[in-house]
């Protein structure tokens, strides 16, 4: 696929799935399987649970983790010990979970391993950097989490893959329509390099910009509060919000003469959480949304069988996506 071929010029991919048996797991063996790791070095490791025979959700089966010999992993104490392989342990971390111990090892033999890593985006961030430093890592790959779209950000992972499919809807233009949404946020344009210098020291609150560029703290803690203090404001060409957007704060400031074709720049696409008519309508009303930092997306793979057993026409989901994102779109169990 030539996604990996994009993929080993990074240091770091998250795969990321939209819904639980959307196809991440899959997508994670097909790149270690075909990793040129002749030439490479590679480190593998989850934010949640993976490699487990069944979903403890949906008690469905699920694809076990396999990797080669060579090849670097980090999981809990407990899960290292049920290992099905011969390995070198090579880092134990300080990094403690509920399942104890964050540890690393070299694979010496091919066989399957549960994964279970670091469980906090700090963490994360901490561990994948003792991998390049110390260990000289070419590539950390990250297994994804339901609801833990936040490793995807760029101050986690340099690049992603998205997986989706039919466990999101069985319906292919809603899943169609669902995916592209997401594909949309996480392609969000930069916002101007002046912004990001103002905006880069900046760790809480929301910010503006007015029109003669001079920057004022609208003294909130966070987007979630309604009583912006805009006074002595004109008009706002530019707001900054160092944490989430929401639905909420996009209609609270809809309308507003003085947030009038405003730019909303937020750090990267997982601090958005609005719904695609809200998006629209501030958009079609003259605003702007952008980001600080922007995600790198590889690829966009699609699991067209859902756990209830509904399976989509493959060829027709995977050429409707693609239209919809202008991306290639890959069913991995087909090919």
């Amino acid at each position: 696929m030539p996604f990996i071929n994009e993929l080993v010029r990074h240091r770091s991919c998250s795969i990321v799935g939209l819904e639980k048996n959307t196809g991440k797991t899959v997508c994670l063996n097909y790149v270690l399987n075909r990793l040129p790791l002749d030439r490479m070095r590679v480190v593998v490791s989850s934010i949640g649970i993976d490699g487990e025979k069944t979903d403890q959700v949906t008690r469905t089966s699920k694809p076990e983790i396999t990797v080669k010999e060579g090849v670097l992993f980090a999981t809990s104490e407990k899960h290292y010990l049920m290992r099905k392989l011969v390995s070198e342990l090579v880092d134990v971390s300080d990094e403690n979970s509920s399942l104890g111990r964050i540890v690393t090892a070299k694979a010496l033999t091919k066989g399957k391993v549960l994964l279970s890593g670091p469980s906090s985006n700090f963490g994360l961030r901490r561990w994948k950097e003792s991998m390049h430093r110390n260990f000289d890592v070419d590539l950390v790959l990250i297994d994804g989490a339901l609801s833990r779209m936040s490793l995807a950000s760029p101050a986690t992972s340099e690049s992603m893959i998205l997986s989706t499919g039919a466990a999101l809807s069985a319906n292919i233009n809603n899943l169609v329509q669902k995916t592209a949404f997401v594909v949309e946020m996480i392609n969000l344009d930069l916002t101007s390099p002046q912004n990001i210098a103002k905006f880069s020291s900046i760790n809480n609150g929301v910010w503006a910009i007015d029109d003669d560029d001079v920057l004022h703290d609208l003294k909130v803690a966070s987007s979630l509060s309604v009583n912006l203090c805009t006074e002595g404001i004109g008009h706002c060409k530019t707001l900054f919000l160092s944490g989430a957007l929401t639905d909420s704060f996009l209609t609270n400031i809809r309308g507003k003469r003085i947030f009038a074709n405003t730019e909303i720049v937020v750090s990267d696409f997982t601090k958005i959480f609005v719904s695609p008519l809200v998006f629209r309508s501030f958009v079609n009303g003259g605003g702007t949304i952008r980001v600080m930092q922007k995600s790198n997306l590889l690829a966009v793979t699609v699991n067209p069988t859902a756990p209830n057993g509904i399976v989509l026409d493959s060829e027709r989901l995977c050429s409707t996506l693609s239209e919809a994102i202008g991306l290639p779109v890959y069913d991995l169990m087909k090919n």
